[in-house]
């Protein structure tokens, strides 16, 4: 499998306008030292797309962007607390992305993005398959607890990004009020079962964790609070 030179020019473009919009530095991961064409291509690439179209308006917004070997890179996204866009080639991206997500907390928490190379068109979607398992669950009347963050989220990105086209500022609040809503929840210990058992393992009960409904409602109660206290909303 390989990539030709236009696609690698893309793929560039579009994880620097990702950088941009989320406001983070942009890494690239390669092993050139070994695969010195192809994995010298990449790295080439990126390095000339940043020069001639991106240094200023990163310079401008206080990022950066930088090459590293993907050994290097792997160890640094162990050690480190996140906040950068992470360029993979396809394979490291697939392995990495599973890694990092289920190594910080559940597959549930993570989104997927695709980016037209002008930055313009988006498509977001959870990075996680269905849920038929759970589904069946609730037909059989079982209670189930699925995690809906991923989806809220795919949604979030989806509706920000057609704030940011449409320079709506309340939509784009609302969006970082939802992601905050969830965000807060999780770390003040409102979760589903999924991630009460990446805490609790063995140790586990029923009081650590919410149903689906029940987280839902949760989200939802403490969302309107957010809404009003940052005067996104009225109360009516």
């Amino acid at each position: 499998m390989f990539n030709l030179g236009t696609q690698i020019t893309h793929f560039a473009q579009s994880s620097m306008h990702y950088a941009l919009q989320r406001g983070m530095p942009l890494y690239l991961s390669t092993k050139n030292t070994i695969v010195k064409n192809y994995d010298g291509y990449f790295k080439d690439t990126f390095q000339h797309v940043y020069e001639s179209e991106f240094r200023e308006r990163f310079e401008a917004a206080n990022l950066f962007y930088e090459h590293r070997l993907i050994d290097d890179m792997v160890a640094y996204a162990i050690k480190s607390e996140g906040g950068y866009v992470w360029a993979c080639k396809n394979y490291d991206g697939d392995v990495q992305s599973d890694s990092v997500a289920q190594g910080y907390g559940s597959l549930g928490l993570m989104t997927s993005v695709l980016i037209h190379p002008d930055g313009q068109i988006m498509e977001a979607e959870a990075a996680h398959g269905t849920v038929t398992r759970h589904y069946r669950a609730y037909q059989r009347g079982e209670v189930t607890s699925t995690n809906p963050i991923a989806s809220i989220f795919a949604w979030t990105r989806g509706l920000a990004h057609r704030a940011r086209l449409d320079d709506n500022q309340p939509l784009l609040a609302f969006t970082h009020a939802l992601e905050a809503t969830c965000v807060q929840s999780i770390e003040q210990g409102y979760m589903t079962k999924d991630l009460a058992i990446c805490i609790h393992g063995d140790a586990l009960l029923r009081e650590h964790w919410l149903d689906t409904f029940a987280f839902i409602d949760h989200l939802s109660a403490r969302l309107r609070t957010m809404l009003l206290s940052r005067k996104i909303v009225c109360e009516q």
